[in-house]
């Protein structure tokens, strides 16, 4: 299976409480099921947030016909997400108002393990499951 990926990050507050809350919040069972609806809707196949300290770092996977920047205006406009963004910006070096594409900021790729194709952030390096 092919897809693309995307690797993004951001941080938190350097607050242990509220860390411990953010973690909690996006526990199996707690997350909002609007809001990874919305994710799969615009092409977002798989997500996954790992944390060091305050820093989060995200690897997303997408459909291989994916356009980043259009399928982050989408997720914005569904159902919910404006309301999501706004209730964990508490934990997050953020502001209320901010878009998951204005938190998430995108991270260049340096370097892979038997690399053969360079990627721009932007347009996600495509993998592919054997």
């Amino acid at each position: 299976m092919k897809y693309k990926r995307y690797c993004k990050t951001m941080m938190l507050k350097d607050d242990p409480q509220l860390i411990e809350e953010y973690k909690k919040v996006h526990a199996k069972g707690n997350t909002w099921p609007k809001i990874s609806q919305g994710m799969k809707e615009v092409g977002i196949i798989d997500m996954e947030i790992y944390l060091l300290n305050n820093r989060l770092f995200m690897i997303m996977d997408t459909t291989t016909d994916f356009d980043h920047d259009k399928a982050m205006t989408e997720l914005a406009g569904k159902p919910r997400q404006a309301e999501w963004e706004a209730f964990v910006s508490r934990f997050q070096v953020s502001s209320e108002k901010a878009t998951a594409n204005d938190k998430w900021q995108l991270m260049e790729r340096i370097y892979e393990l038997d690399q053969k194709n360079e990627y721009e952030a932007i347009d996600g390096q495509l993998k592919e499951i054997e």
